[in-house]
């Protein structure tokens, strides 16, 4: 993936400074520096407020130009995640794959993601608009969901509103990696 590339493209061709995106996302012009030089991935909640910013759908940074496919197919590739790299302005706590990198104008953005084994605390909450489904495949995972907290097993799902604070963190011998679906007006 190759998002700082297409965040500070799309910065550019819209004669966006920094500073301007900075202000119109509420993120730090460092953070959004260290995002365009590939110093920092995302997490999804910041990629969101970033395509918000720039007046484009989350699905911009994971489509590729061109003519617009029906399909793509996604091979399973160990270790081909974007593990997020610590910056001031987040806390690491989970690797994702997207899972339909090269798809146009989707309405949904689905992913892999795989989980930190760390404990709790409360700086990996996250929220944003739209709505999330996810799907437990293997591990057992701690979810925080605004004041609740609830342990899903392998084959559990759970559907909910991601504009409350939301939060996960791997809670058993292995990490845990589900299926998640991201969908937003976008």
């Amino acid at each position: 993936m190759k998002l700082g590339e297409k965040v500070r493209g799309l910065r550019q061709e819209q004669r966006l400074t920094l500073q301007t995106l900075a202000d119109a996302t509420g993120l730090s012009k460092p953070l959004l520096s260290q995002i365009e030089n590939d110093q920092v991935t995302p997490p999804i909640a910041t990629l969101l407020k970033i395509a918000k910013g720039l007046k484009v759908g989350i699905h911009y940074f994971f489509e590729e130009t061109g003519d617009r496919q029906k399909f793509v197919l996604t091979r399973g590739e160990p270790n081909t995640g974007s593990q997020r790299r610590p910056g001031r302005d987040q806390v690491q706590g989970y690797m994702y794959k997207p899972l339909a990198p090269g798809m146009r104008q989707k309405k949904v953005e689905p992913f892999l993601v795989e989980f930190e084994q760390r404990a709790w605390e409360d700086s990996l909450f996250y929220s944003h608009e739209g709505v999330e489904f996810l799907y437990l495949l293997e591990g057992e995972l701690e979810f925080h969901y605004a004041d609740q907290v609830m342990t899903l097993y392998p084959g559990d799902s759970i559907y909910y509103e991601s504009s409350e604070p939301h939060g996960f963190v791997s809670a058993g011998e292995i990490r845990a990696r589900a299926v998640a679906v991201l969908y937003t007006k976008g």
